[in-house]
């Protein structure tokens, strides 16, 4: 089968996580969040929903009380997801934490996590960037051996969903200089280690994220994930399927706002014409149909490559997220200019599409930056 379109397994997934998040949380269940400054900024009882439903367990062991499955369908979930704006720990937890200690987790670490994930009640988040712009490479914040321990010092920003994780995955480093990729080290961190401040920071789009500072923060040596300083590969597994996942929502934002759009023009009303009879916006909306088929077509390829572990998967997940990146920026353009003056207005939800599109694109490497991995891995 093409690896273009979807088994039927993979359909039926389709179909429940439509109807389960169009159902318990739509745009409605988000506004309800934000405009009551709800403390953790998503609702954890739906995410315990989340692993009733086994959607929590996609890419957990079957012996652990997950589903085994794949980021195809990791995807499939993250679409739906961004055509609801849901606010849920699924992007951090189901697939950060648990691609991470599925990577590299000790049996013990994944006794200890991956149940907990399956069914709803854990709660991880990942530590990376110290700057405003995405660069994996650049890590100062210091692990430095004491007896059989670690200390951490130094501050990480933009840690979506920090302030509500059980447990941090930080990226710290043990060795070398900034800029190396060797003398990462990974640290499963416990959110009540004493010398961890961690601020809860709202985002633009009204999504979680937070800033954290470690204050000589004690850690014990069971707490390394992998390996000391060889963290590179498991920390690009890690980042590469959450830009793919990152991608996949943005699919899913890109989707929604077309067809709202394309709705809209063919209800409203202008110099007594429906807007949807003007040839110039039936040509915008077919370039923008055009170029979201594009964008899913480098989507789901690149999910192919992670679910086969192939040599150029990183390649391929910064083509699409590059792709998908602009796509749905100029969806979500696109569709707040044919709703007209309304379209800014926080009464209509495409200008909460447009907000969300612009925290995405920056989340772990906006489309430059992605442009430019193609560009290096092309040679250039």
């Amino acid at each position: 089968m093409s690896t273009l379109v979807y088994n039927a397994d993979q359909l039926l997934l389709l179909e429940s996580a439509h109807a389960f998040l169009t159902q318990e949380a739509p745009v409605a269940h988000f506004r309800k969040i934000r405009n009551e400054q709800h403390p953790d900024g998503l609702s954890l009882p739906l995410w315990k929903k989340f692993g009733y439903m086994g959607y929590a367990g996609i890419l957990i062991p079957e012996a652990l009380g997950g589903m085994a499955l794949g980021h195809k369908e990791v995807s499939i979930v993250m679409q739906e997801i961004g055509r609801n704006l849901t606010p849920s720990p699924f992007f951090t937890t189901a697939i950060l934490g648990a691609t991470a200690l599925n990577v590299a987790g000790s049996i013990v670490q994944q006794q200890l996590y991956l149940p907990g994930i399956s069914i709803g009640e854990s709660l991880l988040a990942l530590a990376v960037d110290e700057s405003p712009k995405h660069d994996p490479r650049h890590i100062s914040l210091e692990a430095r051996k004491d007896g059989g321990d670690f200390r951490l010092r130094g501050s990480k920003i933009f840690v979506v969903d920090g302030h509500i994780a059980n447990s941090i995955l930080v990226v710290a480093r043990t060795s070398g200089s900034n800029d190396d990729t060797e003398g990462l080290t990974i640290f499963l961190v416990d959110k009540t280690s004493d010398g961890l401040d961690i601020e809860r920071t709202v985002m633009v789009d009204s999504h979680n994220a937070a800033r954290l500072t470690f204050n000589d923060v004690r850690v014990p040596g069971s707490a390394v994930l992998g390996n000391i300083d060889d963290g590179w590969s498991l920390l690009r597994a890690t980042l590469d399927a959450g830009r793919l996942a990152i991608t996949s929502e943005l699919l899913g934002i890109a989707d929604e706002v077309f067809t709202r759009t394309l709705a809209h023009l063919k209800e409203r009303t202008q110099f007594g014409k429906l807007l949807g009879s003007f040839q110039a916006l039936q040509h915008r909306l077919a370039r923008l149909y055009v170029e979201i088929e594009v964008g899913r077509a480098a989507l789901m390829n690149a999910a192919r490559a992670l679910d086969e572990s192939s040599a150029d998967s990183s390649f391929l997940v910064s083509v699409a997220k590059s792709k998908l990146g602009l796509v749905a920026s100029n969806a979500a353009r696109e569709a707040v200019q044919m709703h007209g003056g309304m379209g800014i207005s926080d009464e209509v939800d495409v200008g909460l599409y447009m907000k969300r599109v612009r925290t995405l694109d920056e989340l772990f490497g906006d489309h430059r930056y992605h442009r430019n991995q193609v560009a290096l891995a092309n040679g250039y």
